[in-house]
């Protein structure tokens, strides 16, 4: 089994990267709001090279599908429900180091984590049921579209005419502290299992 084919195989190198990257993003999301080009696009080109030089091609390969299936939620989210690029381009640099087993398993507990933050963010700005309502409809509305085919995406292109007083209306948070507490669970977890 190669080196990104099961969980238990991630070096410390690759958690060391992983758990410092993911750090420094929650720092920083904290500080700007934003999650840097440079930061996330060096961690997805330096994890494709680390897994080139330690499996070869098929590491290269296999480091690059868990880019896409780690990020592909999140890139969903940007798409459909105003998520942050930045979050979705660190959790493909995530996937890249991490690879498939271990990605998803930091993919589920980032998923997790930011759920709960989330929810607490909506509870402390006193929104947390028609936030959960506006989430409903809009998964509703998602789902609609996705079984309505063509037609149905017309579902989710933004109205022109509505004020852009409604698009102030959403709430949002910093997605790099769910990230950071999302990945440490996410070693704990992997470690927990092969121990």
């Amino acid at each position: 089994m190669n080196w990104l084919g099961h969980a238990s195989n991630v070096t410390a190198v690759q958690w060391g990267v992983v758990l410092g990257a993911s750090l420094a993003v929650a720092i920083l999301d904290l500080r700007s709001r934003r999650i840097p080009n440079s930061l996330t696009v060096s961690l997805v080109v330096t994890g494709l090279l680390y897994a080139l030089f330690c499996a070869g091609l098929a590491g290269l390969g296999q480091a690059m599908a868990a880019c896409v299936v780690v990020t592909l939620p999140y890139v969903l989210l940007f798409v459909f429900a105003g998520g942050g690029a930045g979050d979705a381009k660190m959790m493909g640099a995530l996937g890249a180091w991490l690879g498939i087993h271990a990605g998803v398993v930091v993919l589920l507990t980032v998923a997790a984590t930011g759920g709960a933050f989330g929810l607490l963010n909506l509870a402390a700005k006193r929104q947390f049921l028609p936030g959960l309502r506006r989430i409903g409809a809009s998964f509703y509305v998602m789902l609609v579209a996705l079984c309505s085919g063509r037609k149905g995406w017309e579902l989710l292109k933004p109205d022109p005419d509505q004020p852009a007083k409604v698009a102030d209306q959403r709430l949002t948070m910093a997605y790099g502290p769910a990230i950071f507490i999302g990945v440490c669970i996410g070693a704990y977890v992997v470690h927990s299992w092969n121990g």
